[in-house]
């Protein structure tokens, strides 16, 4: 597990998707910057990316899930109001 902000642990990566991960840094080096790196300064990247700018990432999806959990909730909110019905004594 890797530590994040505030104590918060983040799941890391099956290796699967962390290889999966690499090869595609180490292909836009190739690519963008006509560099070839190893498996190593790819590992590096890596665990820069995820220690230094994820954390920003993963705030954001925390905002954008948030966002659509109050839609949600508002929503919700409003369907069950209609369910209501009229009250009140007739004259």
């Amino acid at each position: 597990m890797l530590e994040g902000v505030n104590g918060m642990l983040y799941k890391q990566f099956s290796n699967e998707t962390k290889n999966q991960i690499l090869s595609q840094l180490k292909d836009y080096f190739q690519e963008e910057r006509l560099e070839e790196i190893g498996d190593l300064a790819a590992e590096n990247i890596l665990d820069f990316i995820s220690k230094e700018i994820g954390p920003y990432f993963y705030n954001q999806g925390v905002k954008d899930a948030k966002g659509v959990c109050e839609e949600k909730l508002i929503n919700l909110e409003e369907d069950i109001l209609s369910l209501e019905r009229p009250t009140g004594s007739r004259k």
